[in-house]
């Protein structure tokens, strides 16, 4: 199970999920030198890390990497959530918690998802329910 990432992680990742292409380290740098005073050194060694822990995969490319996302934000937190979850000693009640801290606009993603769901589950594609 994925640990969080930290902080920094974090900013790194939200960009190269959100471009969603291969991505080097300059241009993570310069997106990030907007907010924050940070090295290139410090961008590089967080991508680094990034790729030895599996989140990040790179290609050579002249004398520099270009690094791309192995799986998806939805996926990080799907991980995250699954491993909260599954280390309450009462899943039922940490659930009942959780749906009551949602906004009603998350409980509707969650009624849709689960819909897709259970469509899945019974193996209809969704434009066949109901016939």
């Amino acid at each position: 199970m994925p640990r969080p990432l930290g902080d920094l992680e974090d900013a790194v990742m939200t960009r190269v999920w959100k471009w969603n292409r291969p991505v080097t380290v300059r241009e993570v740098l310069e997106d990030l030198q907007r907010e924050r005073s940070i090295a290139y050194t410090t961008v590089m060694t967080v991508m680094d890390n990034l790729h030895h822990k599996g989140w990040l995969r790179r290609e050579v490319e002249g004398r520099a990497y270009r690094y791309a996302a192995v799986s998806t934000r939805a996926a990080y937190s799907a991980a995250l959530m699954n491993e909260a979850w599954s280390t309450s000693d009462n899943p039922a009640a940490a659930l009942v918690a959780f749906f009551g801290m949602m906004s009603e606009e998350q409980r509707d993603a969650l009624r849709d998802a689960m819909r897709v769901a259970q469509l899945g589950e019974s193996g209809e594609s969704p434009g066949e329910s109901g016939r």
